[in-house]
């Protein structure tokens, strides 16, 4: 029986798939949800807090929070980023009923959001998404764009580099408000 194993760094887990399941779940991606060509998929925001469970193949559980959905994955509210490429049974509650599928975890977008695709979705579960998108409950949104500021903002982001010599920099810049101070008290003292 031969494993294939993602490693993680930190907290996350470490996901052990058989073969046989690895490539059922190769299959299942085939037939999962396309995006159309003339455009995204919709996404959904839902109204309300949707608590959801990632559980992983070696029985670690994290929860979270389901922010956005759609047939193809959606964006998770994680206490920490998982592993790209992670694979874990997705949990969650809609007002038709639960949902179960596999995901994989793609790229953090920040450190608490992070979103996934469905790698197998069972048609029930295909049918309990799609009931609950129908019912208006969801807000229907464009979260590309969202998506891309994120990423974007992050891509950009360049913390500044630590602060090295402040001792020096607060002298300079006392000595420069003295000399202000000694200039401004000249001009008091002796007027022309």
């Amino acid at each position: 029986m031969s494993t294939i194993g993602y490693e993680l760094s930190g907290t996350s887990p470490f996901v052990i798939s058989s073969a046989k399941r690895f490539r059922n779940i190769l299959r299942l991606m085939s037939l999962s949800p396309q995006l159309h060509a003339n455009g995204r998929i919709p996404r959904f925001r839902l109204t309300e807090t949707t608590p959801a469970v990632l559980q992983f193949q070696n029985g670690l559980r994290m929860a979270g929070e389901l922010d956005v959905i759609s047939r193809n994955g959606g964006l998770l509210l994680l206490p920490a980023p998982m592993h790209q490429g992670s694979l874990a049974e997705l949990m969650f509650h809609t007002h038709r009923g639960p949902v179960l599928g596999t995901v994989e975890m793609l790229v953090p977008v920040t450190s608490t959001q992070q979103p996934f695709r469905f790698v197998a979705l069972p048609e029930s579960d295909q049918r309990t998404l799609h009931v609950a998108f129908q019912s208006g409950i969801y807000r229907n949104i464009d979260e590309e764009e969202r998506i891309e500021e994120l990423r974007a903002a992050v891509a950009k982001w360049n913390p500044s580099p630590p602060r090295r010599h402040f001792a020096a920099k607060l002298l300079m810049g006392l000595v420069a408000l003295a000399g202000c101070l000694v200039c401004a008290l000249y001009v008091h003292l002796f007027p022309r």
